[in-house]
């Protein structure tokens, strides 16, 4: 069974309502229609209700089973509309603005029925950008209780591969934090190895990265990722992590016994926390397009409740393997 496979039998155990707001976006209608038929999650599909079933039968998508709901139709919109007022009415909103943006945009409308407990998930990105999921999401649902920041990981599963959990890995910050301090690097650690064991279902072991082992080099980059080590050690005394070091020791049994004898976590890391994004985003791309490896996210850790993006490149079975890992963090 395949690391994705094993997520979806998660999802259909304990069926969670996930929403789909990028309706316009006819890998959102395929991706429904499967997401459907295997049984992953309910879902709520938003816009107009004839655009979407005429839009769905030109690509032969059967969304039978979806709900559709359209903002300007929906009974409790004006509920919804009064929710986020107060919400936000101390940053300058009123009314008449809360109305304007719930119905102009279907991502904080979907956000906004998460917080009111209408849902469980939600899923957008495909033809929107990371800052359009995470705006809505940081000034409704805000952070998770006890989490300090909102980081981005992407799960990647890479075939035939000794390394990692049997090929199945964690890399972040992949997709959000662009230049993370060391504090915030061991706080992503932290998060990342929680989402490890939530989605793998294993022991995380979390390599700080960094074009350096174990002092090799000397730089300022280095210093940062080398304070976060120790931030981490000190913060998250339970947490299994090492570094600074090199991916090759990271992974590699043979270059870890050389590089970082007694390591940890040194060749047998199977959670990747970047230096930076620059690292962290041209990392999973390498593994996705030249490993052909399976790339699931950027997932989106740190919310209150589970909303995830998506990347503008993916397919629409990307959607559906996201829709099934939202399913299942949404089963905490």
């Amino acid at each position: 069974m395949s690391y994705i496979d094993g997520i979806k039998e998660k999802a259909k155990a304990n069926k969670k309502t996930i929403i789909l707001p990028e309706t316009e976006d006819t890998r959102t209608l395929l991706a429904a229609e499967e997401v459907l038929k295997e049984g992953l999650a309910n879902l709520i599909l938003l816009g107009n209700v004839d655009t979407i079933l005429t839009d769905a039968k030109k690509e032969r998508a059967d969304l039978t089973d979806s709900v559709i709901i359209d903002p300007e139709r929906f009974e409790k919109t004006d509920e919804l509309i009064e929710m986020f007022y107060e919400l936000r009415k101390n940053k300058g909103m009123t009314l008449e603005k809360a109305r304007e943006i719930l119905l102009s945009d279907r991502t904080y409308f979907g956000v906004m029925m998460l917080k009111a407990g209408l849902a469980d998930g939600l899923v957008s990105g495909a033809c929107h950008s990371t800052a359009n999921t995470l705006r809505p999401a940081l000034q409704i649902l805000k952070t998770a209780p006890g989490v300090k920041m909102v980081s981005g990981f992407f799960i990647v599963d890479v075939p035939h591969c000794e390394y990692g959990e049997n090929g199945t890995f964690v890399f972040a910050d992949s997709g959000l934090n662009q230049d993370p301090t060391s504090e915030e690097l061991a706080v992503i650690a932290a998060s990342s190895a929680e989402s490890f064991r939530l989605l793998v279902g294993a022991e995380p072991k979390v390599a700080f990265l960094s074009h350096s082992t174990k002092g090799s080099a000397k730089h300022a980059l280095v210093d940062k990722v080398v304070n976060a080590v120790e931030i981490a050690h000190r913060d998250y005394p339970d947490m299994i992590c090492d570094g600074e070091l090199q991916l090759d020791a990271a992974l590699v049994p043979e270059v870890a016994a050389s590089k970082a004898p007694g390591s940890p976590v040194a060749g047998h890391a199977n959670v990747l926390v970047f230096p930076n994004l620059d690292g962290g985003n041209i990392g999973y791309k390498l593994v996705q397009r030249l490993a052909k490896a399976e790339a699931y996210g950027p997932m989106l850790q740190g919310i209150a409740r589970p909303v995830n993006d998506l990347s503008r490149g993916c397919s629409w079975m990307d959607i559906v393997g996201v829709v099934a890992l939202t399913a299942v963090q949404a089963q905490l």
